[in-house]
Protein backbone atom coordinates (compact mmCIF):
# COMPACT_ATOMS: atom_id res chain seq x y z
CA UNK A 1 0.00 0.00 0.00
CA UNK A 2 1.06 3.50 -0.33
CA UNK A 3 3.46 5.38 1.63
CA UNK A 4 3.04 8.15 4.22
CA UNK A 5 2.57 10.82 1.67
CA UNK A 6 -0.37 9.17 -0.40
CA UNK A 7 -2.31 9.14 2.57
CA UNK A 8 -2.56 12.67 2.53
CA UNK A 9 -4.58 12.03 -0.19
CA UNK A 10 -7.52 10.86 1.99
CA UNK A 11 -8.27 14.01 3.76
CA UNK A 12 -8.36 15.37 0.18
CA UNK A 13 -11.17 13.42 -0.90
CA UNK A 14 -13.10 13.70 2.28
CA UNK A 15 -13.17 17.23 1.94
CA UNK A 16 -14.14 17.21 -1.54
CA UNK A 17 -16.77 14.34 -0.50
CA UNK A 18 -18.17 16.74 2.51
CA UNK A 19 -18.32 19.72 0.60
CA UNK A 20 -20.79 18.01 -1.76
CA UNK A 21 -22.84 16.57 0.91
CA UNK A 22 -23.04 19.35 2.74
CA UNK A 23 -24.10 21.21 -0.47
CA UNK A 24 -26.32 18.68 -1.95
CA UNK A 25 -27.15 16.26 1.14
CA UNK A 26 -26.48 13.34 -1.14
CA UNK A 27 -23.65 12.14 -3.00
CA UNK A 28 -20.75 12.02 -0.43
CA UNK A 29 -20.79 8.04 -0.37
CA UNK A 30 -21.25 7.69 -4.05
CA UNK A 31 -18.23 9.61 -5.08
CA UNK A 32 -16.45 8.04 -2.17
CA UNK A 33 -16.48 4.73 -3.38
CA UNK A 34 -15.67 5.55 -6.81
CA UNK A 35 -12.70 7.02 -5.55
CA UNK A 36 -11.25 4.87 -3.14
CA UNK A 37 -11.76 2.07 -5.77
CA UNK A 38 -9.68 4.02 -7.99
CA UNK A 39 -7.67 3.89 -5.19
CA UNK A 40 -7.22 0.82 -4.32
CA UNK A 41 -6.53 -0.71 -8.07
CA UNK A 42 -3.84 2.47 -8.59
CA UNK A 43 -2.36 0.89 -5.57
CA UNK A 44 -2.43 -2.91 -6.11
CA UNK A 45 -5.00 -3.97 -4.04
CA UNK A 46 -5.78 -7.64 -4.24
CA UNK A 47 -8.13 -7.51 -7.70
CA UNK A 48 -10.56 -9.94 -6.17
CA UNK A 49 -11.54 -7.49 -3.40
CA UNK A 50 -10.93 -3.93 -4.42
CA UNK A 51 -14.59 -2.97 -5.18
CA UNK A 52 -15.37 -4.88 -1.50
CA UNK A 53 -12.80 -2.78 0.08
CA UNK A 54 -13.93 0.65 -1.60
CA UNK A 55 -18.24 0.22 -0.25
CA UNK A 56 -17.01 -1.06 3.37
CA UNK A 57 -14.60 1.81 3.60
CA UNK A 58 -17.16 4.52 2.81
CA UNK A 59 -19.42 2.92 4.79
CA UNK A 60 -17.29 3.37 7.58
CA UNK A 61 -17.07 7.01 7.05
CA UNK A 62 -20.17 8.00 7.25
CA UNK A 63 -20.93 6.18 10.80
CA UNK A 64 -18.76 9.08 12.12
CA UNK A 65 -20.04 11.94 9.51
CA UNK A 66 -23.83 11.14 9.96
CA UNK A 67 -23.92 12.19 13.40
CA UNK A 68 -23.23 15.51 13.25
CA UNK A 69 -26.35 15.84 10.75
CA UNK A 70 -28.54 14.12 12.92
CA UNK A 71 -27.65 16.37 15.41
CA UNK A 72 -28.77 19.47 13.67
CA UNK A 73 -32.04 17.75 12.48
CA UNK A 74 -32.96 17.15 16.08
CA UNK A 75 -32.55 20.33 17.06
CA UNK A 76 -35.11 21.45 14.89
CA UNK A 77 -37.65 18.58 15.81
CA UNK A 78 -37.44 17.49 12.37
CA UNK A 79 -36.95 13.46 12.67
CA UNK A 80 -40.22 11.19 12.92
CA UNK A 81 -38.23 9.30 15.70
CA UNK A 82 -41.09 6.74 16.25
CA UNK A 83 -40.98 5.59 11.93
CA UNK A 84 -36.83 5.34 12.74
CA UNK A 85 -37.77 2.72 15.36
CA UNK A 86 -39.80 1.08 12.94
CA UNK A 87 -37.45 0.93 10.46
CA UNK A 88 -34.21 0.23 12.41
CA UNK A 89 -34.74 -3.48 12.99
CA UNK A 90 -35.41 -4.02 8.95
CA UNK A 91 -32.27 -1.50 7.98
CA UNK A 92 -30.06 -3.76 10.62
CA UNK A 93 -30.86 -7.21 8.79
CA UNK A 94 -31.09 -5.27 5.57
CA UNK A 95 -26.86 -3.83 6.20
CA UNK A 96 -26.12 -7.18 7.01
CA UNK A 97 -27.33 -9.06 4.36
CA UNK A 98 -26.15 -6.31 2.01
CA UNK A 99 -22.74 -6.77 3.13
CA UNK A 100 -22.99 -10.85 2.83
CA UNK A 101 -24.46 -10.40 -0.37
CA UNK A 102 -21.56 -8.31 -1.64
CA UNK A 103 -19.02 -10.75 -0.79
CA UNK A 104 -20.51 -13.45 -2.84
CA UNK A 105 -20.53 -11.08 -6.00
CA UNK A 106 -17.13 -10.54 -7.97
CA UNK A 107 -15.08 -7.82 -8.00
CA UNK A 108 -15.98 -6.88 -11.37
CA UNK A 109 -19.70 -7.24 -11.25
CA UNK A 110 -20.03 -5.64 -8.02
CA UNK A 111 -18.45 -2.76 -9.10
CA UNK A 112 -20.78 -2.73 -12.61
CA UNK A 113 -23.71 -3.19 -10.28
CA UNK A 114 -22.21 0.17 -8.46
CA UNK A 115 -22.67 1.78 -11.96
CA UNK A 116 -25.85 0.91 -12.67
CA UNK A 117 -27.00 2.06 -9.18
CA UNK A 118 -25.32 5.63 -9.70
CA UNK A 119 -27.22 5.92 -12.88
CA UNK A 120 -30.24 5.49 -11.51
CA UNK A 121 -30.21 7.73 -8.24
CA UNK A 122 -28.10 10.25 -10.80
CA UNK A 123 -31.70 9.84 -13.38
CA UNK A 124 -33.50 10.09 -9.87
CA UNK A 125 -31.59 13.74 -9.47
CA UNK A 126 -31.75 15.03 -13.13
CA UNK A 127 -35.33 14.33 -13.62
CA UNK A 128 -36.25 15.31 -10.60
CA UNK A 129 -38.71 13.18 -9.84
CA UNK A 130 -40.75 13.60 -6.49
CA UNK A 131 -43.06 10.38 -6.08
CA UNK A 132 -46.82 11.17 -5.33
CA UNK A 133 -47.82 11.07 -1.52
CA UNK A 134 -51.17 10.56 0.23
CA UNK A 135 -50.73 6.75 0.70
CA UNK A 136 -49.38 6.97 4.39
CA UNK A 137 -46.56 4.84 6.03
CA UNK A 138 -47.30 1.17 6.55
CA UNK A 139 -47.69 -0.83 9.31
CA UNK A 140 -45.07 -2.73 11.25
CA UNK A 141 -44.62 -4.82 8.40
CA UNK A 142 -43.94 -2.59 5.90
CA UNK A 143 -41.61 -0.64 7.54
CA UNK A 144 -39.57 -3.96 8.14
CA UNK A 145 -39.89 -4.62 4.41
CA UNK A 146 -38.34 -1.02 3.95
CA UNK A 147 -35.61 -1.27 6.05
CA UNK A 148 -34.54 -4.41 4.80
CA UNK A 149 -34.78 -2.44 1.33
CA UNK A 150 -33.20 0.54 1.99
CA UNK A 151 -30.59 -1.47 3.86
CA UNK A 152 -29.62 -3.97 1.27
CA UNK A 153 -29.63 -0.85 -1.58
CA UNK A 154 -27.78 1.22 0.52
CA UNK A 155 -24.76 -1.43 1.56
CA UNK A 156 -24.21 -2.66 -2.07
CA UNK A 157 -23.66 1.38 -2.83
CA UNK A 158 -21.94 2.34 -0.08
CA UNK A 159 -24.26 4.97 0.83
CA UNK A 160 -25.84 5.76 3.99
CA UNK A 161 -29.62 5.50 2.83
CA UNK A 162 -30.93 9.03 2.40
CA UNK A 163 -30.98 8.45 -1.54
CA UNK A 164 -32.85 5.01 -1.00
CA UNK A 165 -35.28 6.05 2.34
CA UNK A 166 -35.99 10.07 1.42
CA UNK A 167 -37.91 8.51 -2.05
CA UNK A 168 -39.59 6.40 0.41
CA UNK A 169 -41.03 8.57 2.72
CA UNK A 170 -42.02 11.31 0.00
CA UNK A 171 -44.36 8.40 -1.75
CA UNK A 172 -46.01 7.53 1.81
CA UNK A 173 -46.90 11.55 2.19
CA UNK A 174 -44.25 12.28 4.51
CA UNK A 175 -43.59 16.21 4.43
CA UNK A 176 -40.23 16.70 2.63
CA UNK A 177 -38.49 18.45 5.68
CA UNK A 178 -39.41 15.55 7.91
CA UNK A 179 -38.60 12.92 4.98
CA UNK A 180 -35.10 14.70 4.89
CA UNK A 181 -34.58 13.87 8.21
CA UNK A 182 -36.13 11.31 8.90
CA UNK A 183 -33.37 9.60 6.29
CA UNK A 184 -30.92 11.38 8.03
CA UNK A 185 -31.81 9.97 10.79
CA UNK A 186 -31.12 6.75 9.64
CA UNK A 187 -27.82 6.80 7.70
CA UNK A 188 -26.01 6.27 11.27
CA UNK A 189 -27.96 2.67 11.59
CA UNK A 190 -27.59 2.11 8.06
CA UNK A 191 -23.75 2.39 7.93
CA UNK A 192 -23.33 0.56 11.50
CA UNK A 193 -24.83 -2.53 10.28
CA UNK A 194 -23.33 -2.66 6.68
CA UNK A 195 -19.87 -1.76 7.99
CA UNK A 196 -20.14 -4.33 10.41
CA UNK A 197 -21.29 -6.88 7.93
CA UNK A 198 -18.32 -5.93 5.23
CA UNK A 199 -15.68 -6.18 8.54
CA UNK A 200 -17.42 -9.74 8.84
CA UNK A 201 -17.51 -11.02 5.46
CA UNK A 202 -13.66 -9.94 4.67
CA UNK A 203 -12.90 -11.23 8.29
CA UNK A 204 -9.56 -13.44 7.15
CA UNK A 205 -8.56 -12.25 3.96
CA UNK A 206 -4.87 -12.91 4.17
CA UNK A 207 -4.61 -10.21 0.77
CA UNK A 208 -5.97 -7.49 2.55
CA UNK A 209 -3.74 -4.45 2.81
CA UNK A 210 -2.12 -4.22 6.42
CA UNK A 211 -4.49 -1.83 8.81
CA UNK A 212 -7.44 -3.19 7.40
CA UNK A 213 -10.41 -4.98 9.71
CA UNK A 214 -12.22 -7.24 6.81
CA UNK A 215 -13.11 -5.20 4.09
CA UNK A 216 -12.46 -1.57 6.06
CA UNK A 217 -9.18 0.34 5.12
CA UNK A 218 -9.41 2.42 8.71
CA UNK A 219 -6.36 4.78 7.63
CA UNK A 220 -8.92 6.15 4.78
CA UNK A 221 -11.41 6.12 7.21
CA UNK A 222 -9.68 8.20 9.71
CA UNK A 223 -8.21 10.67 6.88
CA UNK A 224 -11.60 11.45 4.92
CA UNK A 225 -13.31 11.71 8.32
CA UNK A 226 -10.77 14.33 9.02
CA UNK A 227 -11.18 15.99 5.64
CA UNK A 228 -15.51 15.70 5.74
CA UNK A 229 -16.19 16.85 9.18
CA UNK A 230 -14.25 20.17 8.55
CA UNK A 231 -16.12 20.81 4.77
CA UNK A 232 -19.60 19.78 5.08
CA UNK A 233 -20.52 22.38 7.51
CA UNK A 234 -19.28 25.06 4.63
CA UNK A 235 -21.35 23.10 2.05
CA UNK A 236 -24.23 23.06 4.39
CA UNK A 237 -23.79 27.23 4.16
CA UNK A 238 -23.42 27.39 0.44
CA UNK A 239 -26.73 25.65 0.24
CA UNK A 240 -28.27 28.73 1.56
CA UNK A 241 -26.74 31.20 0.03
CA UNK A 242 -26.73 30.41 -3.49
CA UNK A 243 -29.30 28.55 -5.83
CA UNK A 244 -27.90 24.71 -5.96
CA UNK A 245 -30.35 22.92 -7.61
CA UNK A 246 -28.57 23.38 -11.56
CA UNK A 247 -25.55 22.65 -9.80
CA UNK A 248 -27.08 19.78 -7.84
CA UNK A 249 -28.26 18.30 -11.86
CA UNK A 250 -24.70 18.90 -13.26
CA UNK A 251 -23.35 16.87 -10.39
CA UNK A 252 -25.42 13.63 -11.29
CA UNK A 253 -24.59 14.37 -14.97
CA UNK A 254 -21.09 13.69 -13.25
CA UNK A 255 -21.98 10.96 -11.45
CA UNK A 256 -23.21 9.16 -14.74
CA UNK A 257 -20.35 9.65 -16.29
CA UNK A 258 -18.23 8.19 -13.27
CA UNK A 259 -20.62 5.13 -13.71
CA UNK A 260 -20.30 4.72 -17.16
CA UNK A 261 -16.18 4.83 -16.83
CA UNK A 262 -17.07 1.93 -14.15
CA UNK A 263 -19.53 -0.08 -16.04
CA UNK A 264 -17.18 -0.24 -19.71
CA UNK A 265 -14.42 -1.29 -16.65
CA UNK A 266 -13.02 2.08 -16.60
CA UNK A 267 -11.72 1.51 -13.36
CA UNK A 268 -8.47 -0.51 -13.88
CA UNK A 269 -7.21 2.45 -16.05
CA UNK A 270 -5.05 3.59 -13.15
CA UNK A 271 -3.92 -0.37 -12.85
CA UNK A 272 0.00 -0.37 -12.15
CA UNK A 273 2.03 -2.78 -14.86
Amino acid sequence: MPDISLLLWFPVLGAFAGLLAGMFGIGGGLVLVAALNWFFVRNGVDPAHQMHLALGTSLATIIVTSLSSIRAHHSRGAIRWATVRLLVPGILAGGLAGAWLAESIANDALRRLFGVLVVVFSLYIVLDVKPGGGRGLPGRAGHLAAGVTIGVIAALAGIGGGNVSNPFFLWCGVDMRSAVATSAALTFPVALASTVGFIWAGWGVSTLPPYSSGFVYWPAVAGIVAGSVLTAPLGARIAHTIPVNGLRREFAILLVVVATLLLLGGASVGRRA
